[in-house]
């Protein structure tokens, strides 16, 4: 089953790789008008590759966000991916581990507002917004307070957003990506290893093991997801936050 968001233009941010790039190609075949917005500049190449418009920001800098949204005079769909995955255990006083911490809110949180507010007033009824979580948005890792904190904040963002937009006709919806082979992924999943002192692929076998459907999860898997919650197939769903992580979490 193939989705058309011909005529609709859609706004992702943390687009230049992993999930958020998935998405973009994904969306880009769907026939949207797209507009990637990351910090970093290949952001610009993956954009050029896909037949869209970008901007290269910072989201945790409000200047930076308003001037990213600048050339996009109307959003149909915002998709809230960019995020900061860092291991930060809470028996690290010291200053890196407290400068992470504060970013991933930064990022995580404060940013994914930021976009959301400075978008809205080129959202109309039938818009919809679309915020990246993550299954530790409702579980939980070791080791991983501020990320999972901030997964577990922007399923109560999306509730609460979903309420307060409901009545001007705009949708918000979470998805909650289980363990996909992103660069960032790969690089928790090297820290847990490290630190339970357990080989890389042994790890990895173990948690593919825990899921009800065997195989890692590629960037392109979680595109249908997205696009579900986008078309008017989803019209009569906000304020859910759907779990996409081959039956490793219970919901």
């Amino acid at each position: 089953m193939s989705l058309s968001l011909s005529g609709k233009t859609v706004v992702i941010t943390g687009a230049s790789r992993g999930i958020g790039l998935g998405i973009a190609a994904g969306f880009a075949r769907a026939g949207a008008s797209l507009h990637l917005i990351a910090n970093d500049k290949s952001v610009h190449e993956r954009a050029h590759e896909l037949g869209a418009t970008s901007a290269e920001a910072d989201i945790a800098d409000r200047e930076a966000v308003a001037s990213a949204l600048g050339p996009v005079p109307r959003i149909d769909v915002l998709i809230n991916n960019a995020g900061l995955e860092l291991m930060t255990p809470i028996t690290d006083s010291g200053d890196d581990n407290e400068a992470a911490f504060r970013r991933i809110v930064e990022i995580n949180i404060i940013g994914t507002a930021l976009v959301t507010a400075r978008a809205l007033p080129r959202m109309r009824a039938g818009a919809s917004i679309i915020n990246t979580a993550s299954i530790w948005g409702r579980v939980a890792e070791a080791r991983f307070g501020a990320y999972v904190a901030s997964k577990h904040a922007i399923i109560g963002l999306t509730k609460t957003w979903a309420r307060e937009l409901g009545s001007k006709g705009i949708r918000v919806n979470a998805v909650c990506p289980g363990w996909v082979r992103t660069e960032a992924s790969m690089r928790s999943l090297g820290r847990m290893a490290e630190e339970s002192d357990v080989g890389e692929a042994d790890l990895l076998d173990d948690i593919v093991g825990a899921q009800a459907l065997p195989g890692l999860m590629e960037p392109a898997d979680m595109a249908g997801t997205y696009l579900f919650l986008a078309s008017d197939l989803a019209a009569n769903i906000t304020g859910q936050s759907l779990g996409v992580d081959r039956g490793e979490v219970p919901w």
